[in-house]
């Protein structure tokens, strides 16, 4: 069959920052694809909002995470948690940073005691994404770049390839050159932009990206995680921004 001539869409279940700034759910892109159903994060409410928008976590086959900050990864333990009481028998994959399975298990025992020991009837799979390499996560191609943003664990951008069609993702990060390579030929780069043009460390502020824009070589930008001052100003942004429940085929 021709992938490409199947469709991909893109769902921003939480387009916020970690302060739901707007009234934001935190970040969670749901990717859907041939035999792919993936969330590309799960940030602490991401469960709300699959609820709220009408996606059935029974669905979802993979979990792509960038950076083991609360409001990108912390929507798994829920996540598992829903998975165990609606009897969940499908495979999930979370692929993440090194130190992924530790963490989610470290944060699953604070939120919820003992969740950790408790077995799955469903199988499991941790895949550890490593930067500058090319790694196949399910039906999924998946590259990941070095983004500068601390995290206790390596931070990635990632750039996804489902069914022929190329979605980068800038994670949260300071400009960096990886970026272009990321974002390069992509169908849709999705970039943070936290702040309007005030520069905060490890994140990217507007006035500094709409200046790299030329240099960007995607078909389509989207702008997310935005927050409370870049929200203020939205009628004065010439990049697309992103909305939560907005859906987008590729």
């Amino acid at each position: 069959m021709d992938y490409l001539m199947e469709k991909v869409s893109v769902t921003f279940l939480g387009s916020g920052d970690a302060f739901g700034s707007g009234g934001r759910y935190q970040t969670c892109i749901l990717v859907e694809g041939p035999k792919i159903n993936c969330l590309i994060d799960c940030g602490a409410s991401s469960l709300i909002a699959m609820k709220k928008y009408g996606v059935s976590p029974a669905a979802i086959n993979t979990i792509l995470v960038t950076h083991l900050h609360g409001d990108h990864f912390a929507g798994i333990p829920f996540f598992i948690l829903d998975a165990q009481f609606s009897r969940r028998t499908a495979p999930l994959t979370i692929a993440g940073p090194p130190g992924t399975e530790d963490r989610l298990r470290s944060t699953m025992e604070v939120l919820f005691s003992k969740s950790s020991e408790t077995g799955q009837k469903y199988p499991m799979n941790f895949v550890e994404l490593k930067p500058s390499m090319r790694s196949r996560v399910g039906s999924l191609r998946v590259i990941s770049e070095n983004a500068v943003h601390p995290s206790g664990s390596p931070s990635y951008a990632l750039r996804v390839e489902c069914a022929g069609r190329i979605i980068a993702y800038s994670g949260d990060t300071e400009w960096t050159d990886d970026l272009l390579k990321i974002a390069d030929g992509a169908d849709i780069f999705i970039c943070e932009s936290f702040s309007l043009d005030k520069q905060i460390r490890y994140h990217i502020d507007y006035k500094s990206l709409i200046k790299k824009r030329p240099a960007l070589s995607c078909k389509r930008m989207i702008l997310t995680h935005l927050g409370e001052e870049i929200l203020r100003h939205l009628s004065d942004i010439q990049i697309e921004c992103a909305e939560d429940g907005m859906k987008i085929d590729l």
